[in-house]
């Protein structure tokens, strides 16, 4: 029964509130002492993802899974980066497609349950090396990929891969779509708009006639940006469609390497159906722990090296597998 019942999470004083510890690190968190170097790879359909490598020349390594409009730039990828060098692992933060500071190729882009590419990137990494043992760390909507991926491989996911942690997943994706889409979630909602927005409009520079953004403005919600975009881009039939296929949640009991989910109960992004407990309690390989606290990819910290508590928790979740 991995449902973890008490979490070793306390916030620093004073940033218990759940909005604090979302907006405080996005605006203000700096990782320093991290060193990319970038490999471009191809993919089954004529386009390509960028990785950002980290190395220190170990036999373990860990690809990293960024959030909505994330990319490996941002402090929460950079600082679990740090964290698996200083352990002596290497990392590689995988840019979604269209992520990396240029535009993919194709009309298509990225969404939270596309496996495909994960497939794609962890072969790359694995078979392009010598390494014997992978992990996979995802945040938010990387974090559902990477949930999504174990569970549809099971008992077929690669030898080498022997882990996954993940870090505020709205794992049932319809239900966090309608709490994003609540009043208090409103300041969210038009930063993820915005920056959307600004990706239908290359779009349209490198396939006009094809895309368009009318009425973009009118935009209020993931449902009305996922039924006029996300869906038909990507081959679903509709919003509703595509959460229900792509939501990391139904597969969880099928994942057959330890994984850890840390949600915080504070998470103003995650409804309560993003919390799989039952999922947990039947499980012998997926591990669901839930601090109070936290908020949407925090888990800030207060110490001399700058790490974040859920760096701490991650390292030592696949160290203790050893």
């Amino acid at each position: 029964m991995p449902l973890i019942s008490e979490s070793s999470y306390r916030p620093p004083l004073l940033l218990s509130n759940g909005h604090v510890q979302t907006i405080l690190p996005s605006l203000f968190r700096k990782v320093n002492g991290v060193s990319y170097a970038r490999e471009r790879i191809a993919t089954p359909d004529g386009d390509f993802v960028d990785l950002d490598r980290s190395l220190v020349g170990s036999e373990r390594v860990a690809v990293i899974a960024h959030g909505l409009e994330g990319d490996s730039e941002r402090a929460y990828v950079r600082g679990m980066v740090k964290a698996l060098n200083r352990r002596g692992w290497d990392g590689v933060a995988w840019n979604f497609r269209g992520c990396s500071g240029e535009p993919n190729r194709r009309l298509r882009s990225y969404h939270s349950g596309d496996t495909a590419d994960l497939e794609v990137v962890l072969g790359s990494v694995l078979n392009g090396g010598s390494y014997e043992r992978a992990a996979l760390v995802g945040f938010s909507l990387g974090g559902n990929v990477i949930l999504k991926y174990l569970g549809e491989r099971g008992e077929r996911v690669d030898h080498r891969v022997h882990a996954g942690v993940a870090f505020s997943v709205p794992c049932d994706l319809a239900a966090g779509a309608f709490k994003m889409a609540l009043p208090s979630n409103r300041l969210y909602m038009r930063r993820f708009l915005r920056m959307l927005h600004e990706k239908i409009r290359a779009k349209m520079e490198l396939f006009p006639g094809e895309i368009d953004d009318a009425d973009f403005d009118r935009m209020r919600s993931f449902k009305d940006f996922d039924e006029r975009y996300t869906a038909p881009l990507h081959g679903f039939e509709s919003a509703e469609d595509y959460w229900r296929k792509a939501s990391s949640k139904p597969s969880l009991n099928h994942i057959a390497v330890p994984t850890l989910l840390v949600s915080a109960l504070n998470d103003p992004f995650l409804a309560v159906e993003c919390f799989p407990r039952e999922e947990a309690k039947r499980s012998g390989c997926f591990f669901l722990e839930t601090p109070a606290s936290g908020g949407h990819v925090g888990f800030v910290s207060c110490n001399h090296d700058g790490e974040y508590w859920s760096e701490r928790r991650a390292v030592n979740f696949l160290e203790n597998l050893r």
